[in-house]
């Protein structure tokens, strides 16, 4: 709407300008006509779009500058605020949500690696434990594809290559880590792994040339010299588990850099990324699972545990497998909704879980000094997540 105050500029004798100022008409406001279309909404506001001066001659200097204004409806209303109570109860349940995740991933951690020490206590063969995890987690995600309670991840052949790198060190890490605790207590092998970080920060500066805060490498202290401490006053120390939790921390570092790197751009959800990882790692590790061990030693093997414990290590095998899957997978459904700091701190609190629990179920003897050196290498692990932030 152009509202606008005009008078004329034009110049005039002066004589004539003083009879005509008498009868001169007062200025007057000019609307233009508005038709059917072009209503003015009273909810709109009018916003002064532009202020004009226009010139004068000579005569008329003394006269006020005419001024043209100009006001214009606004396309949009400004936005109104959202109900604070409604984003209240939306944060909230937000919160509710992470905290159903969290508290699902440590408690399928926590059966997984019961069931799993159980059944390597009975059936020592890790690499096919290995397999039949991977197996039974990738069986599962087929069906629900198949039958479409989830719905299929759209991959192409760049997708598949850029996994590769990943599954690889994701099998190794498996493995590693079932070696482990394969010779150790469950305890041991999550106190060696709560070192993850000190391989992540070593092998980013070495080998990544990244650089980190001097917090980051104060907190790697702790972590060290706790799981040293750890490891030394360990009743049941043995090499071949220590050694496998060491090369797990490390395959699961490449794991993760491998992943940052190939899978930008990526547009799978957490749970198929797993699912794909699973199929991948699985066709990678089975035949190293039968050139290591081999099926006459399984078939062996699995004849005396079923002879000690009956049917019931056939419900442990199924049991370690369904919940390896399961623990993974909500963990990777985590990291779609929280930030990779809340992850990692979740990570931590999840090894104590694992570490008590599995400590209070195998009744596994712990030292004052092994204890304390748990400790402070998970007290090194939580300070390195708030140094990275």
């Amino acid at each position: 709407m152009i509202c606008s105050v005009k008078h004329s500029s034009s110049a005039l004798p002066f004589s004539d300008l003083l009879r005509q100022r008498s009868a001169a008409p007062k200025p007057r406001f000019s609307l233009p006509s508005i038709s059917n279309k072009s209503v003015i909404s009273a909810k709109k506001p009018l916003c002064i779009s532009s202020v004009e001066r226009f010139g004068f001659s000579e005569v008329s200097r003394s006269r006020k500058p005419v001024i043209e204004c100009k006001a214009a409806e606004a396309d949009q209303p400004q936005p109104i605020e959202a109900n604070i109570e409604q984003q209240a109860k939306s944060a909230a349940a937000q919160k509710l949500k992470i905290s159903i995740y969290f508290a699902t991933w440590w408690a399928l951690n926590v059966v997984f690696n019961i069931y799993n020490k159980k059944v390597l206590n009975a059936f020592p063969f890790p690499w096919l434990t290995s397999t039949l995890s991977l197996a039974t987690g990738s069986l599962m995600m087929l069906i629900s594809w198949g039958l479409r309670i989830a719905e299929a991840p759209k991959t192409d052949l760049e997708f598949w290559k850029s996994l590769f790198p990943v599954a690889v060190a994701h099998t190794i890490g498996h493995v590693a880590a079932t070696v482990s605790m394969s010779k150790v207590a469950v305890s041991f092998t999550h106190i060696i792994k709560s070192g993850e970080p000190a391989f992540s920060v070593l092998v980013s500066r070495f080998l990544l040339g990244e650089t980190f805060p001097v917090p980051v490498y104060l907190s790697l202290l702790p972590i060290i010299g706790g799981c040293a401490l750890a490891a030394v006053t360990e009743l049941n120390f043995n090499m071949i588990g220590f050694m496998g939790a060491m090369i797990s921390n490390l395959a699961f570092v490449f794991r993760n850099i491998f992943s940052k790197r190939g899978m930008k751009g990526k547009s799978v959800s957490g749970m198929n990324y797993y699912a794909c990882l699973s199929i991948l790692s699985l066709v990678i590790l089975t035949p190293f699972a039968i050139a290591v061990e081999g099926p006459q030693m399984w078939a062996v093997g699995w004849q005396n545990a079923l002879s000690q414990i009956g049917p019931n290590f056939i419900w442990w095998v199924a049991a370690q497998s369904v919940f390896y899957h399961l623990y993974n997978q909500v963990s990777y459904m985590s990291l779609d909704e929280i930030s990779p700091l809340t992850f990692s701190i979740g990570n931590t609190m999840k090894r104590i879980s694992v570490i008590v629990s599995s400590i209070i179920i195998f009744h596994t003897p712990v030292q004052p000094v092994n204890a304390l050196g748990a400790a402070i290498a998970i007290l090194g692990t939580f300070l390195y997540s708030q140094a990275k932030q």
